[in-house]
């Protein structure tokens, strides 16, 4: 007997736009923006359109080539796991030993 539902094959895929997947659609989401809005107040401060224009159109070029790249280059998770990496230390510096005595005592170290 067939189904008359049709079933969801993509539930635990990431989200996916023109190549871009999960986080890097909302950083060039926020990029262009951010770029609407630079360009919006530099129209009311009267910066010439001859100047203003190739600069947002340069600018949005640039951001939307860094983030193909950052999402070609770390894939879904690997910038967050890139942040986190350089955010550990090389190494760590004990003037005592009364640390790991410590904890030995309080039978967290086995």
């Amino acid at each position: 007997m067939s189904s008359i539902y049709q079933i969801n094959k993509g539930i635990n895929k990431p989200i996916e736009f023109r190549g871009l997947y999960g986080q890097y659609i909302a950083y060039l989401a926020v990029g262009l923006v951010v770029l609407m809005i630079a360009f919006t107040l530099l129209y009311i401060l009267n910066v010439p359109l001859l100047f203003l224009l190739p600069l947002v159109i340069g600018s949005g070029t640039a951001l939307f080539i860094i983030v193909t790249r950052l999402s070609k280059r770390f894939g879904v998770d690997g910038l967050g796991k890139f942040m986190a990496k350089r955010g550990l230390p090389n190494y760590i510096k004990f003037s005592s030993r009364r640390v790991f005595i410590r904890l030995k005592s309080e039978g967290r170290l086995s």
